[in-house]
């Protein structure tokens, strides 16, 4: 019998309601000898399930808190086990009060994210599932969430098993006529696996189409602001952020470190790196700054070119517009409230990148480049319809590996090999992508899952 489990499931700071949840077989044994109702006349086992009381808890005859408990018996609740929560007042104090009665009292304090393993072991979340619920509570900006409540609903879930239920359907066609040749005829079959092979292997590739999108949703899109010293950058990394993170003065060079933030626009999470103006220096302090300026651009996802419109191009605007070659990137057209020198069209030409006008100062062009961070990224749209998107790095790991083994499949079809070399292979697809799912995972990654959880979740 599994131990019965508890833990403080909401945040340890001051606030107006503290919970305390309990699972396990004898999660009534422990709430029976700890709560008393009001007039002491109530027997906390004989309410019905998913009702509320109000009552106190009590440590032998001292009043540790004034509460309220919630009754749900298993199997439907969130771990499928009998399930009790102690809504007890806020204070971290009294949280720990209250959870420290529990446990003397029959329960053990949960490990990081038990309490969703338990749902997942006892079938009411599959891994997809759970690892949906951590993203709900780490995400950063409204698609995320939103992607996030979709998974935890089923979606990432229902695609893979439409794709492993039509892949048993071949695996178990082709064991039966090698089976029972008498009863099956495969002449002309490996034609037609191919071509069910083919719808499969595009479905699967069009979820791993949206891995890139689904990461920047669950992460942030990685934007790196470049350009050359008092261009403007963490005058402008200032203004995203609504207040003063950089320092920003008169004298080139000041930023020599890179200066990290996420930032929220309209839905979308920018993870924006400010780096060191790109120009040749002999200070070797901001000598270093430019290169790691330069190998953050090698890696973003979305580059922010930062020109100072009052002052002419030079050579190392040169070196940042040869930076820019093959990726996204926007041209940010600053101190638009000064006499500009440089040509809004001629710039657009020689980068590629869509312009967008902006003046710190006055305040103006952050909503143009919202939407033209949309309109890159998302398709000027931030809505979901009936897309799945892929968010989590093990599953997009999985899907390439059944992509992978369809691939092998299609190989040995063009072959002429036997029957039984399709069977292994779609086996080996299906598999990979029953892991996404928590079908075929072994203990030890269930455990590294789950560990990365909260506790009390």
């Amino acid at each position: 019998m599994e131990k019965t489990i508890a833990a403080i499931s909401t945040a340890m700071s001051a606030s107006g309601i503290g919970i305390v949840r309990i699972s396990g077989d004898e999660a009534m044994d422990v709430i029976s000898r700890i709560y008393r109702s009001k007039n002491g006349k109530k027997n906390i086992r004989e309410v019905q399930s998913h009702t509320i009381h109000y009552g106190f808890i009590y440590d032998g005859e001292d009043v540790v808190d004034e509460v309220l408990v919630m009754i749900m018996r298993g199997p439907h609740t969130y771990t499928g086990e009998d399930t009790v929560e102690i809504d007890c007042h806020g204070g971290v104090y009294a949280m720990k009060k209250v959870l420290e009665t529990v446990l003397k009292n029959g329960a053990v304090i949960a490990e990081p994210g038990e309490f969703t393993k338990r749902a997942f072991l006892n079938g009411r979340l599959d891994l997809s599932q759970a690892e949906a619920v951590m993203d709900v509570i780490q995400a950063k900006n409204s698609m995320a969430l939103k992607s996030s409540v979709e998974q935890l609903k089923g979606s990432v879930q229902r695609a893979v098993k439409e794709i492993r239920s039509r892949l048993l359907y071949q695996i178990a066609y082709i064991e039966s006529a090698l089976d029972d040749p008498e009863h099956y005829d495969l002449t002309g079959y490996p034609q037609e696996l191919r071509v069910i092979v083919d719808k499969e292997t595009k479905e699967i590739q069009d979820l791993l189409k949206t891995a890139d999108d689904g990461r920047m949703i669950q992460e942030g899109i990685k934007t790196v602001i470049l350009g050359k010293p008092n261009a403007g950058k963490s005058s402008l990394l200032n203004f995203l952020v609504g207040e003063d993170r950089a320092i920003v003065t008169e004298i080139e060079g000041t930023t020599r470190d890179i200066l990290e933030e996420y930032i929220s626009l309209n839905g979308i999470t920018l993870r924006v790196i400010d780096t060191a103006g790109i120009r040749e220096t002999e200070d070797v302090v901001e000598k270093i700054g430019v290169g790691k300026a330069k190998q953050m651009a090698e890696d973003a996802d979305l580059i922010l070119y930062v020109v100072d419109s009052s002052r002419p191009l030079d050579e190392n605007d040169e070196e940042i517009i040869e930076l820019l070659s093959g990726r996204k990137s926007i041209v940010i057209y600053n101190k638009t409230d000064l006499e500009p020198v440089v040509d809004m069209e001629k710039i657009k030409q020689r980068t590629g990148s869509p312009v967008i006008p902006v003046s710190v100062v006055e305040e103006t062009g952050i909503r143009k480049l919202e939407d033209e961070i949309k309109n890159m990224f998302f398709q000027g749209e931030l809505s979901f319809n009936d897309e799945v998107y892929i968010t989590n790095a093990r599953h997009k790991a999985a899907l390439e590996e059944a992509k992978e083994s369809l691939e092998l499949v299609k190989n040995s079809i063009d072959m002429g090999m036997a029957e039984d070399f399709f069977s292994i292979d779609l086996m080996n697809a299906y598999e990979s992508l029953g892991r996404i799912v928590g079908e075929s995972v072994g203990e030890d990654l269930v455990n590294e899952i789950f560990s990365k959880f909260c506790t009390g979740k």
